[in-house]
């Protein structure tokens, strides 16, 4: 490994030229063949094991910050000559105060119990027991957006799951990653005599990275996907033709609806808290009024927003209504108002034109409540309350991989990593150690 944390074979390329598609994956799987080959001390580790690996990185985030935060530096310093919005540069930005966030969470995971490995179902006739088994999925890929707080948050959810993976982020993030993963992660595994190889970063800049990850069925049949709406659905689309799974978290863009029945205070308190961060993805991006209270609302809200630094689209919209403002550079500070005649409307404006990531209504009247919660069918609803909550950590107490939008049964919502395993059925005959009494 070079100075920087870069791989041999990768060193040579990480500045120059896009490599060649076979090239691209080539790295890719080379990768994955060493999580691979990494994986079974994870397999093999007990859950006391695998918490000490994670309460090490938390102790590691907060020992070795120096070169993580000067790797971010060089991160942040080319981002912002490269005229990067606020926003984005809010989501790249590490420092202490997110460090020790960061190391919080993974002492929460570690703390987290796991689910069990066997679950007695049901007896069968001929003495036979139906049992559940867990199994890792093995090697785990993920792409995600230059976010550095996500290598670790998607890596100890891994780790928690007895997973290996290969990491993928965005360029503008890799110096910050490299550091994470090189004095963070993989020393922490080491020390608990797990084989460090088993979290995989993929330190090569650019796209055709990207792509390369969703195309290895064999070596990565599942692969976590984050980030901006386009490139993101076309991995998902890519991954799909070539028979990759996928958690993909493409889209974002939180709704909320006030009803004329709202308490006006807080309103307003769930609008400021809902912007408190405007490069995320559960940050609100379309207020609906009921059309009765448009007036007052515009009027209150408008000064608000205004105080806040946010500028209001307003009818009539030269934009889709579910346009996610924090992806529009040099737009990000912006709130979609528009009115509508009741919460059936409004969830029906939700459910169509955004993401289907969250959705809230501000009312007193419960039949209102019930009739726009009941409508409404996106990944998070929430009632009296910020869309902000739309969060693993804040809801589960425990970090996420991202949140999935399918709308097809499985783990959806934030993907924790209780969401990472593959079901087993196993019938076999009844014994004194899988009876009820002792299962």
């Amino acid at each position: 490994m070079t100075n920087d944390g870069v791989l041999p074979e990768q060193a040579d390329v990480r500045d120059g030229a896009p490599l060649a598609e076979a090239e691209s994956a080539e790295i890719v799987a080379g990768a994955a063949r060493t999580a691979h080959e990494a994986a079974g001390s994870l397999v093999a580790a007990s859950a006391d094991v695998v918490d000490a690996a994670l309460r090490t990185m938390a102790r590691r985030l907060l020992e070795v910050t120096t070169p993580v935060l000067a790797a971010n530096e060089e991160d942040l310093r080319d981002a912002e000559a490269a005229g990067t919005s606020g926003a984005l540069l809010d989501r790249l930005r590490l420092g202490e105060e997110r460090l020790e966030a960061m190391s919080a969470q993974l002492l929460a995971l570690a703390d987290a119990p796991s689910d069990p490995s066997r679950r007695r179902i049901r007896s069968m006739h001929g003495n036979l027991v139906l049992e559940e088994w867990r199994r890792p999925v093995g090697v785990i890929g993920a792409n995600f957006e230059a976010r550095p707080n996500v290598v670790v948050d998607i890596a100890s959810q891994l780790i928690k799951s007895r997973n290996a993976g290969v990491l993928r982020t965005g360029s503008a993030a890799l110096r910050s990653a490299i550091g994470l993963v090189s004095h963070v992660i993989e020393p922490s595994l080491r020390d608990v005599g797990l084989d460090h190889r088993v979290i995989q970063l993929i330190r090569v800049p650019g796209q055709q990275m990207a792509r390369a990850l969703v195309r290895q069925p064999a070596l990565l049949p599942l692969v976590i996907l984050r980030g901006s709406g386009s490139s993101t659905r076309t991995l998902a689309a890519e991954a799909a033709q070539c028979g990759v799974r996928t958690l993909a978290h493409a889209d974002g863009g939180a709704v909320i609806y006030v009803d004329d029945s709202a308490d006006r205070q807080l309103v307003a308190d769930l609008i400021e808290a809902s912007l408190d961060r405007l490069g995320v993805c559960n940050r609100l991006n379309l207020l609906l009024v009921k059309d009765t209270i448009w007036q007052e609302m515009t009027a209150s809200t408008l000064p608000l927003l205004n105080r806040l630094g946010i500028t209001a689209s307003l009818p009539p919209h030269d934009h889709e209504l579910g346009r996610e403002w924090a992806l529009e550079t040099g737009r990000e500070a912006t709130v979609t108002i528009t009115s509508v005649r009741g919460p059936a409307e409004a969830a029906r404006i939700a459910n169509e034109q955004t993401s289907g990531l969250a959705a809230g209504v501000i009312a007193e009247d419960e039949d209102v409540v019930e009739e726009f919660l009941s409508s409404y069918i996106g990944t998070g609803a929430f009632h009296n309350a910020t869309p902000r909550l739309l969060d693993g950590f804040k809801l589960f107490s425990i970090p996420e991989t991202g949140i999935n939008l399918d709308r097809v049964p499985g783990p959806r919502g934030p993907v924790t990593f209780r969401d990472l395993y593959l079901r087993q059925v196993v019938v076999r005959p009844e014994t004194p150690t899988n009876s009820p009494a002792t299962s």
